[in-house]
């Protein structure tokens, strides 16, 4: 599987928002968009009405790169999300923010969504006492997610330990700042996720 290496800043200029996808540089004064905030192109936007269709692709492409999937791992999340009971923009949410990649971000053991895929994939995290460096692997209820004892050797881990105390954990999830672990205790419910996200124009979008 594949992944998008361009310049993640041209994602948040297209989308028209922050999508913070650089984790803490997002909110200085080097965040491209704090310093052009206008779509990537050497020419100006012409202002045009934007049709349902082009506004259900822009929620699309959001929740995409805000979770930095590909599109067919996006249709494939998409297609799970329609099998399981329940509404399908939750359901198809509720995967992606239980994707280990995510869950790492979450738990404050790195900075960005990006930098957490990183993590996962040199292989520094176990789930439930195994390496795993599948960054789309799905945590459940009651996985424990921790740092391999190699890792623990590390800078960057280090560093991680002396800014592990500012994070904010959501409620769907339990931290152990000593020992740096953490337990999913339950699947995250709409509240606990993104509300910038329209779940809603994701499924008219793939339902046409």
């Amino acid at each position: 599987m594949g992944r998008y290496t361009g310049p993640v800043c041209r994602l948040c200029r297209r989308q028209g928002e922050k999508l913070m996808l650089k984790g803490e540089r997002c909110n200085t004064r080097k965040c491209a968009m704090e310093r052009r905030n206008l779509p990537p192109g050497q020419q100006r936007p012409r202002r045009r009405r934007i049709s349902d269709r082009g506004l259900q692709l822009k929620e699309k492409q959001r929740a995409r790169h805000t979770y930095g999937v590909l599109e067919r791992q996006f249709r494939r999340h998409f297609a799970e999300a329609e099998r399981r009971p329940g509404i399908t923009g939750e359901n198809l949410l509720q995967i992606l923010e239980m994707r280990l990649d995510n869950v790492v971000y979450r738990l404050g053991f790195a900075d960005s969504r990006v930098q957490a895929r990183q993590v996962v994939r040199h292989g520094h995290i176990t789930l439930n006492g195994r390496k795993t460096d599948i960054p789309s692997c799905a945590v459940k209820p009651g996985d424990v997610i921790a740092w391999r004892e190699k890792s623990t050797n590390t800078e960057y881990y280090k560093r991680v330990m002396e800014q592990i105390q500012d994070k904010i954990v959501p409620e769907w999830l339990s931290l152990d700042r000593q020992a740096l672990s953490g337990r999913a205790l339950a699947a995250p419910s709409r509240s606990d996720i993104d509300p910038r996200i329209d779940e809603k124009a994701v499924v008219e979008y793939y339902s046409r």
